[in-house]
C-alpha cells in the first residue's frame, strides 16, 4: 500500500454511499455509516493492522469474513443502533472498496 494515501471520512460515507445503493443509504444517517467505519479500524487495531500506510496486502492478511463477523457483532452490542445485518455486509464491503479505491489512486 502506498505511503501518501489520504483516507477522507466524508468521502468514504460518499462513496458507501454509492456502493450500497439508495434503497439501503436511505436507511441510514452518516454518524450511523461513519460509526460502522470506526467499528471497521478498531478491527484493524485489534488485527494489528496499522492503518492505509501499512505494507500488509489485504488479500493476504485481511479475512473479510471474520471483519465483517466482527462488526455485525459490535453492532448488535449497541442495543440504539438497529442495523440489519444484510446491510452491514454492503457497508462494510463499500468501505473495503474504498480502501481499494485510494490504492489504485
Amino acid at each position: 500500500m502506498s505511503d501518501n494515501l489520504q483516507y477522507d471520512e466524508d468521502a468514504a460515507v460518499g462513496f458507501i454511499r454509492n456502493y450500497v445503493g439508495q434503497e439501503v443509504s436511505d436507511q441510514y444517517s452518516d454518524d450511523e455509516i461513519l460509526y460502522v467505519i470506526d467499528v471497521i479500524w478498531d478491527y484493524y487495531e485489534r488485527k494489528g493492522f496499522t492503518g492505509l500506510s501499512s505494507k500488509l496486502t489485504s488479500e493476504e492478511m485481511l479475512d473479510e469474513a471474520d471483519l465483517i463477523a466482527y462488526v455485525k457483532k459490535e453492532i448488535a452490542r449497541d442495543k440504539e443502533l438497529l442495523m440489519d445485518p444484510a446491510d452491514l455486509d454492503k457497508i462494510v464491503k463499500g468501505e473495503l472498496e474504498y480502501e481499494e479505491s485510494l490504492e489504485d489512486a
